[in-house]
Order: structure tokens, then sequence, then C-alpha cells
């Protein structure tokens, strides 16, 4: 029977429903993302808007009849650093189960950031005994976990994520030269305080998921249509991500919105997303990621079958 696996994350709101096999195989038999931005100005006001919640729950309806409709036999509702953060979270939480018949839970950021490991594993045959970091950049923060095979050694999140670093650094449009190099600044303080020496030096290899790293693959590859094939898997130069950085960071919001690859809904968010890439990327010495589209909703999917 199928699972269902909804991710309700600062910026989007998404539904993976699949099969599970034992061997941990997982075939996808429906995803859909949207963004929702559920977690719009809870950095500054502390709380979950009213607007925001809406967005959210009406892309929950239409989550909910697909579950329905594919005859789901267990589903998991996984909410992060957003209603962590929110004093109204927990109310928010509730809502969820009620309305949505969804199991639904808040992850601490250490829980989040293992689920996101076992996603980003799965689907790895090769190289899988190297010493790795996943590197998930959220809305409202970033989960870095290091480890090999399926078995996490460590993982923090940490408070910055695309929505947050928005609204914290960028109030022009286009963003000025300052404010990019304070938000590279605040960034790259927060990663220095937030990953050890020795966990830095033990990393070969990385692996970036999650909307930034999927909108930047398909970006530089210039994808008139968004192709999982083409992005998952791919190779993603620090020199790229930087000249991603230079052509992006000038432009307008409107501009970014017909930018080939880009969804226009990451238009707002896509410089942070670039800039926090990119300081990940150095933090740990890596020339280059592989992108992947296994993440968090993979390993929401191999918990709800025990695959964990």
């Amino acid at each position: 029977m199928p699972v269902a696996a909804v991710d309700i994350g600062t910026n989007s709101t998404r539904l993976l429903i699949a099969d599970v096999r034992s061997d941990g195989a997982i075939r996808e038999l429906v995803r859909r993302s949207e963004v929702t931005r559920l977690g719009e100005g809870v950095d500054a006001s502390g709380f979950l808007g009213e607007p925001a919640i809406e967005r959210t729950v009406a892309v929950l309806s239409v989550y909910r009849e697909l579950i329905d409709e594919h005859a789901c036999d267990a589903n998991l509702a996984v909410l992060t650093s957003a209603v962590r953060d929110a004093s109204n979270g927990a109310q928010f939480v509730a809502r969820v189960r009620e309305e949505f018949a969804l199991d639904a839970r808040t992850l601490s950021g250490d829980e989040e950031a293992q689920l996101t490991f076992l996603g980003a594993m799965s689907a790895r045959r090769e190289h899988v005994d190297e010493p790795t970091v996943v590197i998930d950049i959220g809305g409202g923060s970033t989960e870095l976990v290091v480890g090999s095979g399926h078995d996490a050694s460590f993982h923090v999140s940490l408070q910055a994520g695309v929505v947050r670093m928005s609204e914290r650094h960028i109030h022009s449009d286009p963003p000025q030269p300052g404010e990019l190099r304070e938000l590279a600044a605040d960034t790259r303080a927060i990663f220095e305080r937030g990953i050890p020496g020795p966990e830095r030096a033990l990393v070969t290899q990385g692996i970036a998921v999650a909307g930034t790293a999927t909108s930047s693959a398909a970006i530089a590859q210039e994808l008139d249509r968004y192709d999982p094939a083409r992005v998952e898997g791919y190779h993603l130069r620090l020199k790229i991500v930087q000249d991603l950085l230079a052509r992006l960071a000038p432009m307008t919001e409107a501009q970014r919105r017909r930018v080939r690859g880009l969804h226009p809904d990451r238009a707002p968010t896509i410089v942070a997303g670039v800039i926090l890439l990119g300081e990940a990327m150095r933090a740990f010495a890596l020339e280059q990621v592989e992108v992947s589209e296994h993440d968090i909703l993979h390993g929401g999917a191999l918990l709800l079958a025990g695959q964990s």
C-alpha cells in the first residue's frame, strides 16, 4: 500500500505519495510542491500570520484529496522551522491534525536533520561509505548532516534559511551590494559557530537537497520545464553557484521571475538561497555538490514503511 509524506516547511508545502519496497527502494506515485511561505514574518513577529496559514491550508486541502485518491495506508506530516519558532505553532499543528487527518509532528532541528539524511542517502549506490555532508537549505533554517552509509555522526540545525535571511537583510529590489555582503557575513558566522572544525575536515563529498539546490541545477541547465531526471545527480560546482549569484543578484524580482529554470514563486528568495549554498560549500571546502531530489519526504516515507 502507498504511504504519504507531507513536508510543511517555512517556504513550501510538499507532498510525496510512494510505494516503499522491503529493500527500501521508493517508487514515487505523486510528488507536488507549492510555495506557501508559512514562515513569512515569523523571524520578526514570532508567530504565524493568518494569510500564510490560509495559503498553506488551501494546499493541504488539495493534498488530502490526493492522499484519499491513492488510499494511502499511512501518512506523516512534518512541520519544521517556522512552526518550531512560532508562538502559535502548536495551534497550527493541532489544526492540521484535526482538519486534514494527518499525523502531524513538529520536528526538532535534530530530527529534521536525521530524516533529511535518511532520505538523501536512500538513493545512493556509489561512494556511500565516504564521509558525506547533506546540505538542506530551508526557509527558516539550514540542516547540515555528516555521516556515511545511512548513519549520521553529526547533525545540526542552524537558524539561517532563505525566508529568514531575506527578511533580515534584503530590503531593496534589486538587493544592494551591502545587503548581500551583510547576508553572507551573517550566514558565514552562523555556520562557523555551528559546525565544529573536525566535522568540516572529515567531509569529502556533499549532497545538496531542497529548493535552492534543485532550482540552481535547473537554472544552470536552462531547463524550460523542470525535469527531475536532469536535476537528480547533477554536479553543481562552486564556480557555477558564484556565477548564478552574479547573474541573479542585480536583477529585480520581476526579472528573476522570468529566468529560465526558476519557478517564479522562488524568485523572492533565490538570491539568499544561492548565498547560503555557497557559504555551506565553503564551510566544508567543497568544490562541488551532488544535487538530489531525495530529501526529508523520502525519509518520511521510509519511516512510515519501517525502513528507518
